[in-house]
C-alpha cells in the first residue's frame, strides 16, 4: 500500500487533482479495509465525534488548552467527510445523539476513567515538547483520548512505515528492547488547518507542531500504552520489534529532524506577497424572482488565502441571523457559502451582497430579490406551488413587471489616446422600469474578456451612468471595451473601440515600447517571459530586446541579457528561489533603447507543484490521518536516470529541456545535472557545473548558432550522482518557430464616414501567430501609421479615426514570437465614406384623413437612411377581421416621396393595419411594424384632424425650429392657425404646456428659452372655427445642445455690392446636398435669387434686394445629423444691407484719421493722415489754397502704403503759408480726400509754436537742461534741489547761486545718471532767495531758476514741516527732578512747526507749573509738581500748516504712578545733592614751596547744616599743632597754615567735609623744595 506524503494529504479536499489516480483509489482500498475490520471501531468512531462535542461543552466550561475550542468547532465541521463521520454519522442526529451519547457514558464509564488516566499520563509528555507543540498538539490529545475509549476489544499492529512517514518507536537507552505497542487509525480530519502565518516565528512553531505530533506516535507519549485497556476476556496485544526496524525508525526520525530544518529555511526564503491572495469569488450569487412565501437561497463560492470571511448584506446592511430567528439562515461549508430567506414578502424585496475579506483584501458581488405580489382574490395555499401558471399578473415598476428595457444614452464613442494618459469610458443608463431598490449588474469586457478592477482600471457605478477610467493607459489596454447592463434575466450591451499609441520616445527614432510582458513557464531555476513586438520601430528595424527583472518589494531594475534577443521569448535565471519578481522588456534599434513595457504581473520562482500546492494551503502539516505502508526503506539509494527527456523549445540564443523525475530516486530530494556535447561526438560536458538544476526544466544557453547538439542529464542526491538519461535526438541551434511570410489579398471596403474596413487572408504556413498589425496611409504621401498598437486577431479590422473623403491605402504584416513578417501587398486605395445600406423602417404611422373609401396615412422618417437620401416609400394593408390580420396588399406600385400617402378603394367600416417601407438607392429598406388597427369610416367631426410630419431643425442649447404640415383633414371650416405644445421628455402627460397663446398663422416656429442639455418633444395642434383638433404625433426626444462644429448662416456684401447668404457644412457625405427655403416654404421663384454650390459650401445671392425679399432664410443639409441654420432679413436689416451694398458699389477709402499739423523737434511742420489700407496702386494728389503743389525744396511728401501714411513736412512756416491745405487719395475705384484750414489766430499760433520749437532745438544742441530745477525734502527732512541735464561732456561745468551770489560746492558732480543736486540741511527762513544753477561749455550754456519766495517758500517749509512730523518719534514718559516730562524726538526742528499739547481733550494753557519747550530735536513737555489732576491721555500735536500729526501717551494708572514715584525720588536726590557738605574751592590741587616759607591755605565750604570739617595727611588724621594751625570760621572759611615749612611738611592733605547728606574731600600736594645753593653747603658740611 503506498502513503501519501504529508503535504498531499493536508490538500486532498482543496486540490483532489494533485493526487495520482493509483494513490487515489489505494487510499480508498484502505479505508474500506478499516471499516470492515470490526463494527466495534465504527462504533468507537461514533463514539469519539460524540466525545469531541462532549469536550467542546466542558471546554467552555473550564479548560483552558489554546486550541481545544477551536478544534472541537473545526472537528465536528470536517468530521463531515471523515471515515468516522461515514461510521458514526447517527451521532450528529439532533434527537437520537442524546440518548446515544447517553448509552456511550454509561457503557464506557471504566473505559472513560482508564483513558482518563492514559490522558494525564499524555499531558505530562505533552509538556515536555517544545512551545510550537502547544498550539495544537492539546487539542489533537484529547481526541486520542476519546478514541481510546473505542478501542475496547481490538489493538491494531502497525504495519512497517512509509518512508514518508518516519515514526521512531525506540528510545536510546532501550535500544533492543521490543515495545508493545499501538496506534489507532484516524480516518477523520482534523479543523485547525493553518496558511501562511504572518510571521515567520509561527511558521516555525507550525511545524514544529507537525513534528511533535509525529512523535507523538513515534515515542508512544500519550498516544501509545503497553497495555491496551482490558475488555471482558482480558487480552493483550503486543508488537515485538526487532533492532533493524527500531534503527530505520531512528534514522528516519533523524530524516525527518533535517527535513523539519530544511521546511524552515524555504519559508524565511519565501515571498508571502506572492503566496497569499486577495478573496476572488469562483461562482457569484444569482438574482432571483419569486412569488410571496416562497423560499430562496443564494450561493456562492470563494477562494484565497487566508480562508476569506463572507458577510452577507442587505441594502448594504448586515444581516443579523440573531435579530430575524427563523428568516436567515447562513451557511458556510468547504468554500460554499449560501444565504436562504425563508416564506419571503414583498419587503425582502432588496440588492443583496456576500463581502469576502482577508488581510489581502475585500471584494464584494451583489444580487437582487424580487418578491412579486399577487392581486385579486387567490387561494394562499397555491402561492407555494412552483407549477402555478399567473400569466395575468405581470411586475410591474411597483413590483409586478415581465420585463426590464436597457437603453443607453450620452454613449461613448472610438476613443483615441496615449500612453501614460488617462482615459475614461461611460454611458448613461437609462432602465425602465425604474427600481430604485435593484441595482443593475454592471459588466466591462476587452476583448470578450472580463476586465476586474486592479491599479490599471477602475469601474464607477453612480446609480445613473457607468464608467470605466484606464488610470494609466497602455497597448495593452487597446481593444474593443462592451458595457453589459444585465436586470435578472435581461441584458444589453454596447461597445466602442479604443486605441492607446506609443507615448513619445525619449530618444528621437527609438522603437514603440513592447507589450503584453507575461511569465509563461516559472520555476525554480529560471522564468520564461514573453512579449509582443511594438508596431512602431522609429524608422529603423529593430535590433532585439533587453529584459530587465526587479523583485517585489524593491525598485532595482536589473537587466537580464547582455546582447539584445529578437526572439519574444526569453528565460531568465540567477533567481532566487522562493523570490517574487516582475519583469519589463525594452526594444532597440540603431537610433536607441525603447521606453520600458508595462511590468508583469509578480511571478515567484518556485515548481508549478510547489505553487500550487502553496496557494491552496502552502504550510499545514497535520491533516489529522496517517497511513502506513509495507515498502521497505530505501536510504542511501543512488537514484536512477530521468526519462522522457526532450528539446520543448529551441532558438538561437537557447535550448531549454524538459524532462521526467526517475521513478527510483530514494526519500530524499534529488537534483540534475545537464549535459551536452556536439551531435556525432561523445565529448559530454556539463552544463551547471557549479550548482545543480532543482527542477525538471533547464534552459541552455552558450551554445553555438547552426550547430547541432545532444543533451542529457543526470539524477544526484547524497548517495552519489546516478546514471545519466537517454540523449536527446540531434537539435540544430536556430529558431524552430519562422518569422511568418506576408498577409495577402487586402481588401478595403466602405463603413463608415471616418473609417474602412480591412480583411485579409492569413499567411501560409503561419504557426504560433500572436496577431496582425495594419498601417494605413494616405494615397500619394508616403507617410504610413499604425492603425492598431495591440496586435489583432482574426482576418478582420475597423480602422478608425480617418479623413473623410480622403484615399487610404492599407497593408497588414503578421506578428508571432520569431518576429514581424514582411508588409503584405498594398490594398487599392478606398475613398473614406460611409457605406450605402437600406434604410430602417418608419414609424409612428397615424392616420391623417378619412373618408368612406379612402384614409390618408402619415409617418416619421426611418431613423437610419442608409447613407443615401431616401428616394421613396411603399404602403401596405391589410384586413383585419375580428382580431384576426389578414394578407398583406400593395398599396402603391411607384413610390411615393412625401411622408403622407391616400390609399384608395378601401371597404367602408373595414378595419386596416398598415406598414410602410423606405427605398434608397440600396434598395427598400425592411418594412415598418404593423400599426395600429384603424376603422376606414367617414370622419364628421368639426375640428380639423392632426397635423403631420412634424420635425425640429435648426437646434441649439436654447432654442430650436418646429416645422409641420397642415391637417389632411380641415374639419368643416378652413384651418385658422396652429397651436404649438412641448414637455420634457421624461414627465407626465399632464406636464404639457402650450408655447403659444394665439394661434399662429404660419407652419413653423422657433422656440427659445430652453435649458441646455434638457430632453424636449413636442406636438401641434390645428383650430378652425369649431375648435381645436387632434395634436400631432409626438416627435422624437431633442435634447437642446449645440453640437461640437456647429456652424450658422453667414450674409456677407462682396466688392461689388452682391449680397449673399452664406452657409458652410464639413459633415457631408458624398450624397449631401444643400436644400435652401424661404419662410421654411421651398423657394419656387428663384428670379430674385442665385443658388450656388461647390463642394462643402452654398451661397444663396441677391439680384436686388427688396421688400419682397424679406423673410427667414433656411438651409438644411441633407444626409447629415439635422445640420441645419437660418437668417432672418428684416427691414432693418435690409437697410444695413443695402447701405453697405452701396459702400461696397461706391467705395471710398477709409481714413483711420483726418488731416492733421503738428510740430516736429526742429519747428518743421508736418501735414499728416492715415487711411486704414492702401493697395500698391494708389496715388495722393497735395492741394494748397486750390493749387496742386510738388515734392521740393520746401515741401517734402511721403506716402507709406503699407501704413497707410500719407505726409507732408514744411521746414518753417512763413505768412504766404496761410490758407487751407487738401489731400486727395485715390485707391482703385475708392477716392476720398481731407482739409485742413490754417488761418488767422490759429496760423499765428502754430507759427509761434514752430518758432519756439525751432529754437529750443537749437539750445539743445549744447548742454541744457531736461528737468527745470526744482526740490524735493528727502528723508531726513532736509531740502535737495534737482534738475535733470543732458548732452553732457567732461568739460561742462556747473554753477550755483543764490541771490546773484555763487555758492560754493564741496565736490564736483560727475553727471553720471544725469542729475544735479544741491542739498540743503536744516532748511529755514534764513535759506528763502531765488537759487539758479548754470550749464556751460564751449558749445553754450543754460540756466536754469528757481524762487523760493513768498508762495513758494511757504510751500517748501510745509512739506519740510510734514517730513519734520512724521518723523516724530512716539511720545515717551520721563521724571525729573522738577516734575514729569512728556518729550519726543524728530529729526531737527524749525520755528513753522507748531506744536500743541492736549491733556483729556482739553487744550492746555501752559504756565510755570505746566511749560513746553524744544530742546535741540527734542520737543517736551514738563509737568512740574505734578498731582493726581494731571493724570490722563496727553497728545502732541504738530502743525505743518494744512495737516495735523499727532503722538499720544496715556499718562495715568501705573504709568503715573511709576513715574511720580520716580519724581519723588529724584526730588529728594536733588535736595540732597543741594545741602550735602562740599567744598567750594579755594585749594590748589598742587604747592610747590621753597623750605623755610610759610604756607597758607583757604577755602570755602558749604552745606546744610554746616557740615564738620577734619584734615588728613597722607591719609592719616591731620590736627593743628604750634607749626599747622587749621581755622573753621563762621561755618564756611577754612584755613590752612604752615609759619615754616620744612620738607617733612611735603605729602598730601586732604579736607574732609561731612553733614547728614553727605560727605565730600578734596586733596591738595604739597611739596618743599630746598634750594640749590643751601643743599651744597650742607653736603659740604656733611662732607
Amino acid at each position: 500500500m503506498m502513503s501519501l506524503p504529508f503535504y498531499q494529504r493536508h490538500h486532498e479536499h482543496y486540490d483532489r487533482a494533485y493526487r495520482h489516480k493509483a494513490l487515489s483509489s489505494t487510499v480508498s482500498q484502505y479505508q474500506k479495509e478499516t471499516k470492515s475490520k470490526s463494527a466495534v471501531y465504527a462504533q468507537g468512531s461514533a463514539a469519539y465525534a460524540r466525545g469531541s462535542a462532549a469536550y467542546r461543552h466542558s471546554s467552555a466550561a473550564g479548560f483552558s488548552l489554546d486550541s481545544s475550542a477551536a478544534y472541537s468547532h473545526g472537528s465536528s465541521a470536517y468530521d463531515l467527510e471523515s471515515a468516522a463521520y461515514s461510521h458514526g454519522s447517527a451521532a450528529y442526529d439532533s434527537s437520537a445523539a442524546q440518548s446515544k451519547r447517553s448509552a456511550a457514558y454509561s457503557l464506557d464509564s471504566e473505559s472513560l476513567s482508564t483513558s482518563s488516566a492514559a490522558y494525564s499520563h499524555a499531558s505530562e509528555s505533552i509538556n515536555k515538547l517544545a512551545a510550537a507543540y502547544r498550539l495544537g498538539s492539546e487539542a489533537y490529545s484529547f481526541g486520542l483520548k476519546n478514541s481510546n475509549l473505542m478501542i475496547e476489544d481490538q489493538s491494531y499492529k502497525m504495519s512497517p512505515k512509509a518512508k514518508r512517514a518516519k515514526q521512531s518507536l525506540i528510545s536510546e537507552d532501550k535500544e533492543n528492547e521490543a515495545l508493545d505497542y499501538s496506534v489507532p487509525i484516524f480516518t477523520g480530519r482534523q479543523v485547525n488547518i493553518s496558511g501562511i502565518t504572518d510571521t515567520e516565528e509561527e511558521r516555525i512553531k507550525e511545524s514544529a507542531a507537525y513534528v511533535a505530533k509525529r512523535n507523538l506516535f513515534a515515542t508512544g507519549e500519550g498516544v501509545s500504552v503497553s497495555k491496551v485497556a482490558k475488555t471482558t476476556s482480558e487480552e493483550e496485544h503486543h508488537e515485538k520489534k526487532s533492532r533493524k526496524v527500531a534503527i530505520r525508525e531512528s534514522a528516519e526520525r533523524v530524516a525527518m529532524k533535517k527535513t523539519l530544518e530544511e521546511t524552515q529555511a524555504f519559508h524565511r526564503k519565501l515571498n508571502q506577497d506572492k503566496l497569499l491572495h486577495a478573496p476572488e469569488f469562483i461562482i457569484e450569487p444569482r438574482s432571483h424572482t419569486i412569488w410571496e412565501k416562497e423560499n430562496v437561497r443564494f450561493n456562492c463560492s470563494v477562494a484565497g488565502w487566508p480562508e476569506p470571511r463572507v458577510t452577507w448584506y442587505k441594502n448594504n446592511v448586515p444581516i443579523d441571523v440573531q435579530a430575524h430567528p427563523g428568516k436567515y439562515i447562513i451557511q458556510s461549508r468547504y468554500g460554499l457559502h449560501s444565504l436562504e430567506i425563508t416564506e419571503c414578502e414583498f419587503d425582502d424585496t432588496a440588492q443583496y451582497h456576500a463581502s469576502a475579506m482577508n488581510v489581502k483584501g475585500e471584494v464584494s458581488v451583489y444580487a437582487s430579490l424580487v418578491v412579486k405580489r399577487y392581486k385579486g382574490e387567490i387561494d394562499a395555499s397555491l402561492l407555494h406551488g412552483r407549477n402555478l401558471s399567473l400569466s395575468p399578473f405581470a411586475v410591474t415598476p411597483h413590483g409586478y413587471a415581465s420585463r426590464f428595457e436597457i437603453s443607453f444614452v450620452d454613449k461613448f464613442d472610438v476613443a483615441f489616446g496615449r500612453e501614460g494618459e488617462t482615459m475614461s469610458l461611460g454611458c448613461t443608463v437609462v432602465i425602465n422600469p425604474d427600481i430604485k431598490r435593484f441595482k443593475p449588474d454592471i459588466e466591462w469586457y476587452r476583448n470578450g474578456v472580463l476586465i476586474t478592477p486592479s491599479k490599471w482600471v477602475q469601474m464607477q457605478w453612480s446609480g445613473e451612468r457607468a464608467s470605466l477610467t484606464l488610470t494609466h493607459a497602455n497597448k495593452e489596454d487597446e481593444g474593443l471595451y462592451t458595457l453589459r447592463v444585465a436586470m435578472g434575466e435581461y441584458y444589453e450591451e454596447y461597445s466602442g473601440y479604443v486605441f492607446v499609441r506609443d507615448a513619445d520616445a525619449e530618444i528621437p527614432g527609438a522603437p514603440g515600447a513592447p507589450l503584453d510582458v507575461q511569465c509563461l513557464d516559472a520555476n525554480k531555476d529560471y522564468v520564461i517571459v514573453s512579449w509582443k513586438q511594438p508596431a512602431v520601430d522609429g524608422g529603423n528595424p529593430i535590433l532585439g530586446y533587453f529584459i530587465d527583472r526587479c523583485e517585489v518589494g524593491t525598485s532595482h531594475w536589473t537587466q537580464c541579457n547582455e546582447n539584445p534577443v529578437k526572439f519574444a521569448r526569453f528565460p531568465v535565471t540567477g533567481l532566487i528561489e522562493g523570490r517574487s519578481y516582475i519583469f519589463r522588456v525594452r526594444a532597440v534599434n540603431k537610433a536607441g533603447v525603447s521606453l520600458p513595457s508595462r511590468v508583469s504581473e509578480p511571478v515567484a520562482a518556485l515548481d508549478p507543484a510547489d505553487r500550487a500546492r502553496l496557494r491552496s494551503h502552502p504550510s499545514a502539516p497535520w491533516t489529522g490521518q496517517i497511513i502506513v505502508t509495507e515498502e521497505e526503506p530505501a536510504e542511501g539509494v543512488v537514484p536512477g536516470p530521468p526519462t522522457d527527456l526532450q528539446v520543448i523549445e529551441a532558438t538561437k540564443n537557447y535550448v531549454v529541456l524538459s524532462w521526467k523525475p526517475p521513478g527510483q530516486r530514494g526519500h530524499e530530494g534529488i537534483m540534475y545535472f545537464v549535459e551536452k556535447c556536439v551531435a556525432g561526438t561523445e565529448d559530454w560536458q556539463r552544463v551547471n557545473t557549479e550548482i545543480p538544476v532543482k527542477s525538471p526544466r533547464f534552459a541552455v544557453f552558450d551554445l553555438s548558432e547552426g550547430k547541432s547538439y545532444c543533451f542529457r542529464v543526470r539524477c544526484c542526491n547524497s548517495a552519489g550522482i546516478g546514471e545519466p538519461s537517454e540523449a536527446t535526438e540531434a537539435t540544430v541551434v536556430d529558431d524552430k518557430l519562422d518569422i511568418p511570410k506576408a498577409p495577402g489579398r487586402i481588401m478595403p471596403t466602405r463603413n463608415t464616414d471616418t473609417s474602412v474596413v480591412v480583411t485579409w487572408t492569413e499567411p501560409p504556413d503561419a504557426k504560433e501567430l500572436v496577431g496582425y498589425y495594419i498601417e494605413s496611409s494616405v494615397e500619394g504621401s508616403g507617410r504610413w501609421e499604425p492603425c492598431n498598437n495591440n496586435p489583432v486577431k482574426g482576418t478582420r479590422f475597423v480602422c478608425h479615426g480617418l479623413s473623410t473623403g480622403e484615399k487610404y491605402i492599407f497593408r497588414v504584416r503578421a506578428v508571432n514570437a520569431a518576429g514581424l513578417s514582411e508588409f503584405s501587398q498594398e490594398s487599392e486605395p478606398i475613398e473614406v465614406k460611409a457605406a450605402i445600406a437600406a434604410p430602417s423602417p418608419p414609424y409612428d404611422i397615424v392616420v391623417l384623413e378619412s373618408v368612406r373609401d379612402s384614409m390618408v396615412l402619415g409617418w416619421k422618417q426611418p431613423e437610419a437612411i442608409g447613407g443615401t437620401e431616401i428616394t421613396g416609400y411603399y404602403v401596405n394593408y391589410r384586413e383585419v377581421v375580428d382580431g384576426v390580420p389578414g394578407k398583406w396588399k400593395e398599396a402603391n406600385i411607384k413610390a411615393v416621396a412625401d411622408r403622407a400617402y391616400r390609399i384608395e378603394n378601401l371597404k367602408e367600416n373595414m378595419v386596416y393595419q398598415f406598414q410602410v417601407a423606405a427605398a434608397n438607392l440600396a434598395g427598400v429598406g425592411a418594412p415598418s411594424k404593423p400599426s395600429k388597427s384603424f376603422k376606414c369610416e367617414e370622419w364628421t367631426i368639426a375640428v380639423p384632424g392632426p397635423p403631420h410630419d412634424v420635425k425640429c431643425t435648426e437646434v441649439r442649447k436654447d432654442s430650436l425650429v418646429l416645422l409641420w404640415k397642415e391637417p389632411v383633414y380641415s374639419g368643416r371650416t378652413p384651418v385658422v392657425g396652429y397651436y404649438v405644445d412641448m414637455k420634457e421628455t421624461e414627465a407626465k402627460e399632464e406636464r404639457w404646456r402650450s408655447v403659444n397663446e394665439k394661434p399662429l398663422q404660419k407652419k413653423y416656429l422657433k422656440i427659445g428659452g430652453l435649458t441646455q442639455g434638457v430632453s424636449y418633444v413636442f406636438r401641434v395642434r390645428a383650430a378652425n372655427q369649431a375648435g381645436v383638433g387632434k395634436p400631432s404625433d409626438v416627435t422624437d426626444a431633442v435634447i437642446a445642445e449645440t453640437r461640437p462644429g456647429t456652424k450658422e448662416v453667414v450674409v456677407d456684401v462682396d466688392d461689388n455690392g452682391v449680397i449673399s447668404l452664406n452657409f458652410e457644412c464639413d459633415q457631408m457625405s458624398p450624397d449631401s446636398k444643400f436644400i435652401w427655403s424661404k419662410n421654411y416654404e421651398p423657394i419656387e421663384d428663384d428670379s430674385r435669387l442665385n443658388i450656388d454650390t461647390k463642394g462643402g459650401k452654398s451661397k444663396l445671392s441677391f439680384k436686388n434686394l427688396g421688400e419682397d425679399d424679406l423673410g427667414i432664410y433656411s438651409c438644411i443639409v441633407t444626409d447629415t445629423d439635422g445640420v441645419s441654420s437660418s437668417y432672418t432679413i428684416d427691414e432693418e436689416e435690409m437697410k444695413r444691407l443695402l447701405a453697405l451694398s452701396h459702400e461696397r458699389q461706391f467705395p471710398t477709402v477709409p481714413l483711420i484719421s483726418e488731416l492733421a499739423v503738428e510740430i516736429l523737434e526742429k519747428g518743421e511742420v508736418r501735414f499728416w493722415l492715415q487711411a486704414e489700407k492702401l493697395s500698391g496702386n494708389a496715388k495722393a494728389n497735395f492741394v494748397f489754397n486750390d493749387k496742386e503743389i510738388f515734392n521740393g525744396e520746401k515741401y517734402k511728401m511721403k506716402v507709406d502704403k503699407n501704413t497707410g501714411l500719407v505726409e507732408m513736412i514744411m521746414d518753417k512756416l512763413e505768412e504766404k503759408d496761410e490758407g487751407t491745405y487738401t489731400f486727395q487719395l485715390q485707391d482703385g475705384k475708392a477716392t476720398n480726400q481731407s482739409s485742413l484750414v490754417l488761418i488767422g489766430d490759429v496760423f499765428k499760433k502754430l507759427q509761434d509754436e514752430a518758432d519756439f520749437q525751432r529754437k529750443e532745438w537749437h539750445r539743445k544742441q549744447g548742454p541744457h537742461f531736461v528737468d527745470k530745477l526744482g526740490w524735493e525734502v528727502t528723508d531726513e527732512c532736509n531740502v535737495m534741489l534737482k534738475c535733470k541735464v543732458a548732452n553732457i561732456k567732461k568739460e561742462t561745468h556747473i554753477v550755483w547761486y543764490k541771490d546773484d551770489r555763487e555758492i560754493m560746492v564741496d565736490e564736483e558732480h560727475d553727471f553720471k545718471d544725469g542729475v544735479c543736486t544741491l542739498l540743503i540741511s536744516e532748511f529755514s527762513k534764513k535759506d528763502a532767495g531765488t537759487y539758479e544753477v548754470i550749464l556751460k561749455d564751449d558749445r553754450g550754456k543754460d540756466s536754469s531758476e528757481l524762487k523760493l519766495k513768498d508762495t513758494a517758500f511757504a510751500d517748501l517749509m510745509n512739506e519740510v514741516c510734514r517730513r519734520i512730523a512724521l518723523s516724530a518719534t512716539d511720545l515717551k514718559i520721563q521724571s525729573t527732578a522738577e516734575g514729569i516730562r512728556l518729550y519726543s524726538y524728530v529729526t531737527y526742528y524749525v520755528e513753522d512747526l507748531r506744536v500743541g499739547w492736549v491733556h483729556n481733550d482739553t487744550q492746555i494753557k501752559f504756565t510755570d507749573r505746566m511749560r513746553t519747550g524744544v530742546t535741540g530735536e527734542q520737543i517736551w513737555l514738563q509737568i512740574n509738581e505734578p498731582t493726581p489732576q494731571d493724570k490722563g491721555r496727553y497728545i502732541m500735536e504738530l502743525f505743518d500748516g494744512s495737516t495735523t500729526h499727532t503722538k499720544t501717551v496715556d499718562l495715568s494708572g501705573q504709568a503715573f504712578d511709576e513715574a511720580f514715584a520716580e519724581f519723588q525720588r529724584l526730588k529728594q536726590a536733588a535736595i540732597a545733592e543741594k545741602n550735602r557738605a562740599r567744598v567750594l574751592g579755594g585749594l590748589p590741587d598742587v604747592v610747590t614751596i621753597q623750605e623755610g616759607k610759610a604756607l597758607n591755605l583757604s577755602c570755602t565750604v558749604w552745606g546744610d547744616p554746616t557740615p564738620e570739617v577734619s584734615w588728613l595727611k597722607n591719609e592719616k588724621s591731620f590736627v593743628s599743632d604750634a607749626n599747622c594751625i587749621l581755622r573753621f570760621e563762621s561755618g564756611k572759611n577754612v584755613s590752612f597754615s604752615i609759619s615754616t615749612v620744612s620738607t617733612q611738611d611735603s605729602g598730601k592733605y586732604s579736607i574732609v567735609v561731612k553733614n547728614k547728606y553727605g560727605t565730600e574731600t578734596s586733596d591738595v600736594t604739597v611739596s618743599v623744595y630746598i634750594p640749590e645753593e643751601e643743599r651744597e653747603s650742607e653736603q659740604e658740611k656733611k662732607q
